[in-house]
């Protein structure tokens, strides 16, 4: 074999090995699981509505369900948490992961906390209630039926009452359904009867009291709230709509824009649970701001709802759904826009439409 013929065969093998190479460099690439995807091999066993979604750090999904605890999607498979594992309760309504990593879940009979090993339930120390105070690193949990909040310090779970105004005009109880930090160091925490805001020194109270509403019907019943970026505050009512609070002055946002059905009507559909046929912007569970500041708000009859600053557009979710019902939405730390449903699945938004990803 002459020189020309052993230099040809070299360019030839080396050439070989690099395309190889380069083949299986793409391949995983490629084949690298992306976490917002339907997974093939094993799917979310959920029936009963997810409640709460978040991302941690690492980068897994933490599912929170209405009564079948919580679960874990790493990327490829799905892992359970129940009572029987040490969680206080197996219905899900927060889930919040602190500055050392530890995943922290409100359920509607306490707290617990997860360090990546072990469940652990955190109990209230002592009967006695704790003065009002706040941190940066606090974290804050609904508190069951009692009138106010559990805040974790760092060290020790607090109970911290409400001052109770008043009068109570509503019937309902002050009981926590949905909390919101805001800009100036303030926490917004939304109440059955009303909300409560705190900036960690004074309160600011909005309720039937406060509102001096006209009509008898237009009772507040807040289930969700929210303080965009702007600093607006966005209070959902099961019942009243959408109420917007700017600067001082609040409004009933769902009857600026047309979409509250008369309270009789919305009313009489409700107690013979025709909700279908309630079409407007009325029972509102769930709000959120996305990452371009659009406003999106999740009705309990008529899916969702998305406000750019001028235009309010409704989606349905999935036809297929018997409910449109929608408990929870979350924008992933890749900006995919997930929404939690009544009946057990979990949306994405593509931009015009839901794709069914758990």
């Amino acid at each position: 074999m002459n020189k020309m013929t052993k230099l040809i065969n070299l360019i030839l093998i080396l050439t070989l090995n690099f395309s190889c190479a380069e083949k299986k460099s793409t391949e995983k690439e490629i084949n690298q699981p992306e976490l917002v995807a339907t997974s093939k091999s094993d799917t979310l066993k959920f029936t009963s509505g997810i409640r709460a979604i978040l991302q941690d750090s690492k980068g897994n999904y933490w599912f929170g369900s209405q009564n079948e605890g919580v679960s874990l999607y790493d990327g490829s498979s799905f892992k359970y948490y129940t009572i029987n594992e040490g969680l206080a309760g197996n219905q899900i309504r927060s889930i919040q992961e602190d500055k050392n990593g530890t995943i922290w879940f409100g359920t509607a009979n306490g707290v617990s906390s997860y360090d990546g090993k072990t469940v652990q339930k955190h109990t209230v120390i002592g009967n006695s209630e704790s003065e009002w105070t706040k941190t940066d690193i606090d974290l804050w949990f609904d508190a069951g039926t009692r009138q106010g909040v559990y805040r974790y310090d760092g060290q020790k779970l607090n109970y911290l009452p409400f001052p109770n105004p008043k009068n109570i005009t509503s019937g309902s109880t002050y009981a926590v359904t949905s909390i919101s930090k805001g800009k100036n160091d303030m926490l917004w925490f939304g109440t059955y009867a009303g909300v409560f805001g705190y900036n960690g020194s004074e309160f600011t109270t909005i309720n039937d009291e406060t509102l001096r509403l006209t009509e008898d019907s237009e009772k507040m019943h807040v289930r969700s709230i929210l303080e965009d970026s702007q600093g607006r505050l966005w209070i959902g009512n099961n019942g009243i709509g959408v109420m917007l609070k700017s600067g001082n002055s609040i409004i009933n946002f769902s009857k600026e824009q047309g979409k509250l059905i008369p309270m009789n009507e919305f009313e009489a559909n409700a107690l013979s649970k025709q909700f279908t046929k309630n079409t407007g912007l009325q029972a509102v569970f769930a709000i959120t701001e996305d990452s371009q500041g659009n406003i999106w708000f999740g009705d309990r009859d008529s899916g969702a709802w998305k406000f750019d600053g001028k235009t309010l557009t409704n989606y349905k979710i999935d036809t297929k759904l018997i409910s449109q019902m929608i408990y929870n939405i979350y924008e992933d730390q890749n900006k995919n826009l997930l929404f939690g449903m009544a009946e057990g699945g979990v949306y994405k938004f593509n931009g015009k439409t839901f794709d069914k990803q758990y």
